[in-house]
């Protein structure tokens, strides 16, 4: 009888961090039965580990006295590798909703040499990131899963959307690609209920199941630019076009695809944008240094003039 790995692998760590376990607590634990906690048990022992259970009412198990589970086999460069992107996975907003990336380094670091544990933990303790983790929303691990499973797979993925304003729909969707964005995952897909391409939030999809053989993709087609230019056109307040005199290169380096869309216009570079503050996009101006010639809204002027003399009432002081 098929007995789930994972399932085994829990029972053998917990029998390695304590002497002895009961089956009630064991069965807790795996959200079983006690019959089939025996059942697990038999099938570790017929595996070849030394697992000795105790009958009756506070009957349990232990791994036989001085058994030890072999230390996972990783060079000094490699448990390096994987902690430090352990870490800057949780730090940087790269982590799914469940608590998995504390337990994965906890796992590690338990079964780890002793003096390459010490040296990882003090790692782990004393690494700083100059950008915290964004407030953003983690999708589901299995909901990130599946979409990657349906993407690689070209299948089609039926789920419950809800919206950024809080609507809830039924939709179908061929997903091309995952692509992750101050710390928010997004989804590039074939909507078959537009019939076009959208971006989704991976956070906001509930109940994916996958379906039917998906759309392709069109030719050429790249995740994290169609993601680039839905975030930059995010429909906020105002739309901002501004002339900048400065080349398509240099403006590409301080102005992401995410932010604005850019293109070459004579011998400058025209900026699209779309933002909710016109007192961001005048901070923005002044930030950039370039001269520029507003093309629209007529109120960035006035919002532009507002900065500056809040600035030479700064300077005056």
């Amino acid at each position: 009888m098929s007995v789930p790995a994972t399932r085994l692998l829990t029972v053998l760590e917990t029998l390695q961090d304590q002497p002895f376990v009961t089956g009630r607590e064991l069965a807790r634990r795996l959200g079983v039965d006690v019959r089939t906690v025996r059942r697990y048990a038999a099938a570790l022992q017929a595996l070849g580990f030394p697992v000795e259970g105790e009958r009756g009412p506070a009957g349990g198990y232990r791994l036989r006295p001085g058994y030890k589970l072999p230390p996972l086999m990783l060079t000094e460069d490699e448990a390096t590798a994987v902690l430090l992107g352990l870490v800057a996975a949780s730090r940087l907003g790269l982590a799914t909703a469940e608590p998995a990336i504390d337990g994965a380094l906890a796992k590690i670091l338990r079964v780890l040499p002793a003096p390459l544990r010490a040296r990882l933990a003090a790692l782990e303790e004393t690494l700083g990131f100059t950008h915290p983790a964004p407030d953003a929303a983690p999708p589901r691990s299995e909901t990130v899963l599946l979409l990657s499973q349906a993407a690689r797979r070209r299948r089609r993925v039926r789920f419950t959307y809800t919206s950024w304003r809080g609507e809830q729909s039924e939709r179908e969707m061929s997903p091309y690609g995952l692509v992750v964005h101050a710390g928010n995952w997004y989804v590039a897909a074939h909507d078959h209920g537009r019939g076009a391409l959208r971006t989704f939030r991976a956070d906001r999809i509930r109940d994916a199941a996958l379906g039917d053989a998906a759309e392709p993709p069109p030719d050429g087609f790249d995740a994290v630019a169609h993601v680039s230019r839905s975030l930059a056109r995010v429909p906020w307040a105002w739309e901002v076009e501004v002339l900048l005199e400065t080349s398509l290169e240099a403006a590409a380096k301080r102005i992401p695809p995410t932010q604005g869309e850019l293109a070459q216009a004579g011998d400058g570079v025209l900026l699209r944008m779309r933002v909710e503050s016109l007192d961001y996009m005048a901070r923005l101006l002044a930030d950039l240094g370039w001269p520029f010639t507003i093309r629209r809204p007529d109120e960035l002027r006035a919002a532009v003039r507002d900065l500056a003399a809040r600035l030479e009432v700064q300077a005056a002081r």
